[in-house]
């Protein structure tokens, strides 16, 4: 029987027709269409992502996540078995040389086998060797990358590959390396693009500040936390991955004046929701911290942070998708993903918009 505080993770399932999600990035990144949704009335209506300074007003302030996207797939083969291969996923680093990694492998059963593996030279490029050792493989995979006097970092950004999300059935390529990454982006650490700011162009920018909007900023590097699936039926047994995240003194302070004079906030991606709740005090105001959230934010959580949140569409059962339940209500977001599939919008990370106000 179900307990009345139960949470179940089967009703924020949806249906989405393959078809719809999208593989590609529009030629222009502000070509996107917007669902605007209305959380108090639950109407909705659709508009072009480039209408979206007209819903800000003069005190208002955009919060954006700066996180930079690094190149964290690594394929390699076995040092005595090149025919086989392995990709490494560089979850995060282990020591401050950057030389250790936490690593997600596919298959792992080549773990058991061999230790040392040989990354992958890109197609057409002549590049030093750059090896992996393997150093533990249970209970968590930590790798060594070994490069004989070459810069490190350079080496891995030539090996690495854009970490694509798995419903995106395509090898990465060029174009990735651009799209997949926001225009605003200068912190490396993510193994995902938070996605939400993909849409938004400098000319766009210079449109909000033009009106009186402020813009403030905050990092927080995505990682398994995110993306990783919720395997518990009930959702409050799900225990999500810590992510590093930071704002400053001055950035905070720009958000808490907003908040004092009754503007809004507008956070731009679920990514900055959790940063901001992370960061918001009990006295209703943000504080600057660095360090690492593990939030998880499902209904009936009352956010506090923001008045706004500009989105993408989300897999179904995720935790995004529960955090925007939470956000607008779960009916009311259902009622518009469904508007959305019956609209044929585009979904997913390269895909179009919500702006849930």
């Amino acid at each position: 029987m179900r307990k009345f505080t139960e949470i179940l993770l089967e009703d924020f399932d949806y249906q989405l027709p393959p078809e719809l999600i999208a593989y590609y990035p529009l030629p222009q990144r502000d070509q996107s269409r917007m669902l605007v949704l209305d959380r108090k009335s639950g109407s909705c209506e659709i508009r072009k992502f480039k209408e979206i300074p007209e819903f800000f007003q003069k005190g208002d302030c955009v919060v954006r996540n700066n996180s930079k996207v690094i190149k964290a797939r690594i394929f390699a083969s076995p040092l005595t078995a090149p025919e086989k291969k392995t990709e490494f996923l560089m979850v995060e680093p282990s020591d401050p040389t950057k030389k250790i990694w936490t690593v997600l492998t596919k298959p792992h059963r080549n773990l058991k086998k061999f230790k040392e593996f040989l990354a992958i030279t890109p197609q057409n490029k002549k590049l030093p060797p750059l090896k992996i050792e393997v150093l533990t493989n249970s209970p968590e995979t930590k790798i060594k990358f070994i490069s004989e006097g070459e810069n490190l970092q350079i080496l891995l950004d030539e090996y690495g590959h854009i970490p694509l999300p798995p419903y995106i059935k395509r090898p990465d390529e060029r174009l990735d390396t651009e799209r997949y990454q926001t225009v605003y982006a200068k912190n490396d650490g993510s193994i995902a693009s938070p996605t939400a700011g993909l849409h938004f162009t400098n000319e766009i920018f210079e449109r909000i500040s033009k009106k009186g909007v402020n813009i403030a900023e905050l990092t927080l590097h995505v990682g398994i936390g995110t993306f990783r699936p919720i395997k518990t039926n009930n959702v409050s047994e799900h225990k999500i991955h810590s992510e590093y995240f930071s704002i400053s003194e001055s950035e905070a302070q720009k958000i808490n004046f907003a908040k004092e004079k009754g503007n809004k906030i507008i956070a731009i991606g679920t990514t900055t929701i959790r940063a901001l709740e992370s960061a918001l005090g009990d006295d209703a105001k943000i504080h600057p911290f660095s360090g690492k959230t593990n939030i998880f934010i499902y209904p009936p959580y009352e956010i506090k942070s923001a008045d706004i949140l500009f989105t993408n569409f989300h897999l179904p059962k995720s935790t995004l998708f529960l955090l925007v339940c939470a956000f607008a209500g779960k009916e009311k977001i259902m009622n518009a993903y469904n508007l959305a599939i019956k609209e044929k919008f585009r979904f997913y990370s390269y895909g179009d918009c919500m702006l849930i106000k």
